[in-house]
């Protein structure tokens, strides 16, 4: 099977969000993110963590499940921009990871096009 590189690197950096999210749990303060946004965004990671192996494979599922994990931590971190007393590393943290997660999203998203079909002659 042929894995490009936009492929490939589209797994990095899903598996980095993921790994990040964990470790966001097991070694944040509780605060920031919150502990419940934090647990999660670790249970996101875990998944996209765990799909890794099947998506590179070659399993839709597995992509798929990624992209949506992915987009989920997304839009958990949202907030960090219109809530108040959110500190500005936290702000810059989220929009890193929106941004990384789009990307990893549009990069993995190739991968699901199924190829045209050729009508019979």
């Amino acid at each position: 099977m042929h894995r490009s590189k936009g492929f490939i690197t589209g797994l990095v950096i899903a598996g980095l969000l993921g790994l990040g999210e964990i470790i966001t749990l097991l070694a944040g303060n509780g605060e920031t993110p919150p502990v419940e946004v934090a647990a999660v965004g670790a249970a996101l990671g875990l998944i996209t963590v765990v799909a890794l192996y099947p998506a590179w494979r070659g399993s839709r599922g597995a992509i798929t499940a990624i992209i949506v994990t992915r987009l989920l931590s997304a839009v958990t971190a949202l907030p960090a921009f219109f809530v108040d007393d959110v500190p500005g590393v936290a702000v810059a943290a989220a929009a890193v990871g929106v941004v990384a997660a789009l990307a990893a999203v549009a990069l993995l998203a190739t991968r699901l096009r199924r190829p045209a079909t050729v009508p019979a002659t």
